[in-house]
């Protein structure tokens, strides 16, 4: 005998009436349909309304995906009782719809925890989770003001395409890891509007509300007096530009494998870059960095100072830090490690 849908699974139903699958981001779909039958997709959930919509049409837009969905609940502790209820909140929501949650609390959370080191901790439980149920998809609910938030933010501290291409629909991170973002087409307020006419509730954060926190601040004061200012839809256009940043950042990424500059020792070959774009030359040295086994974070002024010598191509011999040095030699840039009590 057919089971009645519960509460939750009716409400989904009727969500995905308001948001038909064809108004996520198109990207998305197309990478979804590709995957395998029986791959396992998890869903952050926060309780939110971003989040909830998320796990709502997730549900039921892909049907034959239900058994194999799981929820994943991140309590940061930061607002006591109230994070409790958005815990329990997220429960109930699960249960309605026949979702395994998992929960996972901050061990040790800072009473002035700023936003960087709540994000780390929620994404490292997320990684945890998924490598203990060997999941290799997280789906997240980041919509078009979160989009126009970071842009904002990031532009202030001076980012490139790459940053400014953030939150991205499909982002690849190591081990094969994938974070898929399908709501990059919506803007908060449309999220909201569906979910009060499909009569689902969600969870308000009181830390939102406040102005501690720089997205806070960029969320309430500056976006909205931009959007007035921009006499348009500000948000469609944050959207269309981060769009375009990640087609740069990708072509540019495609030049410097193709040039092929770090061989197979893991230096950075400069004969490589020698007429090429400065943005070419930055992305490969950047690179070179990535790989080595001990990373160094440089300020930017060392970085730019490093960078300027690749371009020269002069023997080089420039700190990294305590335990390395970056040596231009020979027309290759190489990592020298510092001997002990050495200048």
């Amino acid at each position: 005998m057919k089971r009645r849908p519960t509460l939750a699974q009716r409400r989904a139903e009727k969500l995905g009436g308001v948001i038909p699958r064809e108004r996520l981001q198109p990207s998305v779909l197309v990478w979804a349909a590709a995957r395998a039958p029986r791959e396992r997709w998890a869903v952050a959930l926060s309780g939110g309304a971003d989040s909830v919509a998320l796990l709502l049409l997730l549900w039921t837009h892909w049907p034959e995906r239900r058994g194999r969905l799981v929820a994943f609940h991140f309590d940061h502790r930061l607002r006591g009782a109230e994070s409790r209820a958005d815990a329990a909140f997220c429960r109930r929501l699960c249960a309605g719809l026949g979702v395994p949650l998992v929960a996972g609390y901050w061990s040790e959370p800072l009473k002035t925890a700023g936003e960087a080191a709540a994000r780390a901790a929620r994404f490292k439980f997320f990684e945890s989770a998924m490598r203990a149920r060997r999941i290799n998809v997280l789906w997240l609910g980041h919509q078009q003001d979160d989009v126009a938030e970071s842009m904002l933010m990031r532009l202030a501290r001076g980012s490139g395409a790459a940053g400014l291409a953030a939150p991205r629909a499909l982002h690849e991170h190591p081990a094969g890891r994938m974070h898929v973002r399908p709501l990059l087409t919506l803007k908060k307020a449309e999220l909201c509007a569906a979910l009060r006419k499909a009569g689902v509730a969600w969870r308000e954060d009181s830390s939102n509300a406040g102005e501690a926190f720089f997205r806070n601040r960029i969320r309430k004061t500056v976006v909205p007096i931009w959007g007035e200012a921009s006499g348009r839809d500000a948000l469609a256009g944050a959207a269309l530009s981060r769009q375009l940043l990640e087609e740069d950042d990708m072509a540019l990424e495609l030049w410097v494998d193709r040039i092929g500059a770090i061989d197979t020792a893991g230096n950075l070959n400069l004969a490589c870059l020698r007429d090429v774009p400065r943005a070419v030359v930055r992305r490969a040295l950047h690179r070179w960095l990535a790989r080595q086994v001990e990373r160094f974070e440089l300020s930017r002024q060392a970085f730019e100072l490093l960078l300027a010598a690749v371009e020269r191509g002069a023997p080089t011999r420039q700190s990294l830090g305590l335990s390395a040095f970056a040596v231009i030699k020979k027309g290759r840039l190489s990592l020298q490690k510092r001997v002990l009590g050495s200048a």
